[in-house]
C-alpha cells in the first residue's frame, strides 16, 4: 500500500526480511480493531436509540445515517493506533522501534498532533463507510437466497455473507484513502505530507497519475475484508441477541 509494488515483489521482500517481521506491529491493530468495533456498534446503537427517543417520527434512513456517521467520527479517536502500526510495519523503521510502547514514546516529543497525523482521511473514510455498512447490510441480506425455514445457522450464513460483501465493497471503495493515510503516517516530525491534499497529490504523482497503481494490492485488501467483515457482522448479530 505504501510503496505501490506488485505482490510478487512484496512477497520477496517479506521473505528476505524474515518471518519474524511478518507480524511486526500486530499489537496496535489488535487493540485498535477490537476497541474500534466496540465503539462502532455500541455508539451506533446508542445514537440510534437516543435520536429515536427525541423524535420517534424521524425517517429510519436519516436516523441510521446520523448514528453511523457519529460512530465513525468517535472511532477516529483511535487514530494513534493506526499511526504507530504504520510506522512499525514500514521497513524504514524496522530497526528503530523495540516494541509498540517504544513507538508510542518516540512520538511523544513531537506533540499530540503527531499521533493524529492522517486524521483527515480517517474521518473521511469512517463516517461514509459506516453509513454504507449499516444501511446496506440489511438490504443485502434480504436479497440473499435463504431457506424457507429460519434457523440459527441460516441466519448466521445470511449475516456472514452480507457482512462479507459489504465489507469487501467498502474496503475497495476506501482503498485510495487508506493509501494516502499510510503515506501521511509513514513520516515522523516532518511537515511534509501533513496535509491531506498535499499527500493525495504526492501519491497521485508518485504512482504516475495511474489509478491502477493507486489501487495496486486492493485484491489482498478485499480478500481480508471478505473474511473479517463476514465474521464481524455475523458475530455482532449473535451477540446482539444475547445483549438485547
Amino acid at each position: 500500500m505504501l510503496h505501490g509494488i506488485k505482490i510478487k515483489k512484496a512477497a520477496r521482500m517479506v521473505y528476505h526480511e524474515g518471518f519474524h517481521n511478518l507480524y511486526r506491529g500486530y499489537l496496535p491493530p489488535l487493540c485498535q480493531k477490537t476497541t474500534s468495533l466496540a465503539l462502532m456498534f455500541g455508539v451506533y446503537d446508542t445514537f440510534q436509540r437516543e435520536i429515536l427517543l427525541l423524535d420517534p417520527s424521524l425517517n429510519r434512513h436519516i436516523v441510521n445515517a446520523v448514528s453511523a456517521f457519529g460512530a465513525g467520527t468517535v472511532e477516529a479517536v483511535l487514530t494513534p493506533f493506526e499511526r504507530v502500526q504504520t510506522l512499525m510495519q514500514d521497513k524504514a523503521y524496522h530497526g528503530h522501534f523495540r516494541n509498540t510502547l517504544h513507538a508510542f514514546r518516540f512520538l511523544w516529543p513531537f506533540g499530540i498532533a503527531e499521533y493524529y497525523r492522517g486524521l483527515v482521511p480517517i474521518l473521511i473514510r469512517n463516517g461514509p463507510s459506516n453509513i454504507l455498512f449499516f444501511e446496506l447490510r440489511g438490504e443485502v441480506k434480504a436479497h440473499l437466497p435463504m431457506p424457507r425455514s429460519s434457523t440459527w445457522y441460516t441466519e448466521f450464513y445470511g449475516d456472514f455473507v452480507s457482512g462479507a460483501c459489504i465489507g469487501a465493497f467498502i474496503s475497495t471503495l476506501c482503498y485510495p484513502l487508506n493509501v494516502v493515510k499510510t503515506q501521511m503516517q509513514s513520516v515522523v516530525g516532518e511537515k511534509e505530507y501533513t496535509r491531506f491534499l498535499q499527500a493525495a497529490h504526492y501519491v497521485y504523482e508518485e504512482r504516475n497519475r495511474s489509478w491502477r497503481r493507486i489501487f495496486r494490492g486492493f485484491h489482498l485488501n478485499y480478500t481480508r475484508a471478505l473474511v473479517s467483515w463476514g465474521v464481524i457482522n455475523a458475530s455482532y448479530e449473535v451477540l446482539r441477541k444475547f445483549v438485547y
